[in-house]
């Protein structure tokens, strides 16, 4: 028998992760969502996976659409992943943070640590989210550090790191 929620969560609080908020396209509606489940899959072809919850717009818009993109934030967004992870605005996220539409039409977090615009390639449906595994398709970076994510709150990398 699986454990509850409550203690599955609690245990992953210890696992640290850079902060990632996921947009997408789907012709005039855009729209985006504070994602903790991010990972690379495959170098060759460059692959990455992002799960969302069924019930999110964000899920439905990648599903008509077929892309988003990864924003990693750095370390002085915070701000922008309690905007994108608040179900308060949900349909004015984007008219909060700054942001230029990349080259698969998705938005770009302006001032990101890094982007990884993605068209997907598949979709997974395991319990109440989709696992969506994207073609990277381009990239953009800055020498920002990261914004970290610990045991409930944001953490940075030290200045010696």
């Amino acid at each position: 028998m699986p454990i509850d929620q409550e203690r599955f969560r609690d245990v992953l609080r210890n696992w640290a992760s850079g902060v990632t908020v996921v947009t997408t396209r789907a012709g005039e509606k855009i729209h985006g969502m504070t994602v903790s489940a991010f990972s690379s899959v495959s170098a060759d072809p460059p692959l990455v996976l992002v799960c969302a919850n069924q019930a999110s717009t964000t899920h439905g818009v990648i599903e008509q659409g077929g892309l988003f993109t990864v924003n990693i934030l750095a370390s002085h967004q915070a701000d922008i992943s309690d905007v994108f992870a608040s179900p308060e605005h949900e349909d004015t996220r984007l008219q909060s943070v700054s942001w230029s539409v990349g080259e698969t039409g998705a938005p770009l977090i302006d001032e990101a640590l890094a982007c990884l615009e993605c068209k997907v390639t598949s979709a997974h449906q395991e319990g109440s989210h989709t696992i969506y595994v994207g073609q990277v398709e381009a990239v953009h970076t800055t020498n920002a550090k990261p914004l970290l994510y610990y045991r409930g709150g944001y953490r940075a990398l030290h200045d010696d790191d």
